[in-house]
């Protein structure tokens, strides 16, 4: 049971990483103790993108007049057949992946791996009666999600992201704890499949770290139609009757007969023998270098375990750069231009530097930026659509952030990130020719903005 490398977690990092290392000659071991494809796969990125993809259409039909389309009656939906379209998709995707790794000669574990020590320059991992000698191990394990103290939440039924997505009968009414990327596209999902919801944030704008101007336009959308937004909001119980909150030193109850918790993810370091090789740690992550390599030179790291970037793109990048440092390549990583996106409806994405972060650094900047409205193709295909476009450069009129309120921003974001990563200028960028009509002509217009 000798190999070359060991990645244990089998998420977008692990077999993207593990596809890698043995189609470059890497004889690799990849374990992985619940299903392969991760919570990305089975719990997370495509089983919810996969429910929105149903709510989007039905919004579409909800407005088909507006385009000259006429439905006789009102439109309706099968919730046990959406759910059943989801599981359709992710065992169709999750076949894929086994299939390449096997393709590539990929040997897969399917158990709990735990690290046991290192003898002589070889690292021992054991699954089961089985043990396992590598040259090198890949730490993909992901994260978890995060259940905070709140009075009461033992005492009820509530929901995380894995139980919302696997229920097939609707609540009346939905309380979201935490008004980030997640619980804001849960609460588009059910918005639109009729469910009362209320999103409770304790900060003053959804979305986190994202744009605080685009966001606060989607929320404005979201509000007309009729999710009720709780900013500045703390949670102090729960209770069979819905969410205790405290704003302002007035306390009230937000009646639910479903309470969804969505406070945040943190990385999974525990219970797999992280410790018998002394690996140090950094912000409830692993500490990696630019090539994601941890203090032990043996032992790489990519994904949500390094506590970074919790974002399955970011994942696949790290396993690609931890695996040509591996193969002897001078690849390095690089956050300068990770996107983000929100898959409502409309979608919100960004990447680079926001306002927010540049004004507290105290940095020069400069905001071009444009209504959506000023792409032809947008205003074709989203009648009385919202959008906005925003282009931020530096001193030297290199694009440093984008962000973006809009259908289909999730696809166009990449050119902003792409300029972004190889420091384009305004001037250097309008001279991209983009195809006419195309939403993503706004990149360009905002330029001359």
């Amino acid at each position: 049971m000798e190999f070359d490398i060991a990645i244990i977690g089998g998420g977008p990092a692990g077999y993207n990483a593990a596809e890698k290392a043995a189609a470059n000659g890497l004889k690799t071991v990849l374990f992985e103790k619940n299903a392969i494809g991760g919570v990305c796969l089975n719990e997370g990125c495509i089983p919810t993108k996969t429910l929105l993809y149903s709510a989007k259409t039905l919004d579409n039909i909800k407005s088909a007049s507006k385009y000259g389309i006429s439905i006789e009656g009102e439109p309706t939906f099968d919730l046990t057949k959406i759910i059943s379209r989801k599981d359709k998709v992710v065992r169709k995707l999750t076949a894929g992946v086994k299939a390449k790794l096997g393709f590539n000669g990929v040997t897969i574990v399917q158990g709990a791996a735990t690290i046991k020590g290192e003898k002589n320059g070889i690292i021992q991992i054991s699954e089961g009666s089985e043990t396992y000698s590598v040259r090198y191990v890949l730490l993909c394990t992901g994260s978890e999600t995060v259940i905070p103290p709140i009075q009461g939440l033992s005492d009820i039924d509530y929901w995380t992201s894995k139980e919302a997505l696997e229920s097939k009968q609707l609540p009346k009414s939905l309380a979201i704890i935490g008004g980030g990327v997640i619980g804001v596209e849960f609460a588009s999902f059910f918005n639109s499949m009729g469910v009362k919801v209320t999103v409770i944030e304790m900060m003053p704008e959804i979305l986190g770290a994202m744009d605080k101007e685009t966001s606060a336009m989607l929320r404005t959308d979201y509000t007309k139609k009729g999710v009720d937004f709780r900013l500045n909001t703390k949670v102090t119980e729960v209770n069979k009757k819905g969410v205790v909150v405290e704003k302002d030193g007035k306390s009230e109850t937000i009646e639910a007969d479903r309470i969804l918790v969505s406070v945040g993810r943190r990385a999974i370091i525990k219970d797999f023998g992280l410790e018998t090789l002394n690996i140090e740690l950094e912000r409830n992550g692993v500490k990696v270098n630019e090539y994601m390599q941890t203090s032990h030179p043996q032992v790489y790291a990519a994904g949500d375990i390094t506590g970074f970037s919790l974002l399955a793109h970011t994942a696949i990048r790290e396993g690609e750069v931890a695996i040509g440092h591996i193969l002897g390549e001078d690849d390095k990583m690089s956050y300068k231009a990770i996107p983000g996106v929100v898959y409502t409806n409309p979608e919100l994405a960004g990447v680079g530097k926001t306002e927010e972060e540049l004004t507290a650094k105290g940095e020069y900047f400069r905001v071009l930026k444009l209504p959506m409205a000023y792409s032809g193709r947008f205003i074709a295909e989203n009648e009385l659509g919202n959008g906005l476009c925003k282009i931020i450069v530096d001193a030297d009129d290199r694009v440093i952030g984008c962000h973006m309120l809009g259908n289909p921003a999730s696809e166009i974001i990449v050119t902003a990130g792409i300029a972004i990563e190889n420091g384009e200028t305004v001037e250097s960028l309008r001279r991209h020719v983009y195809p006419h009509p195309t939403v993503g002509e706004i990149i360009h217009e905002t330029l001359f903005s």
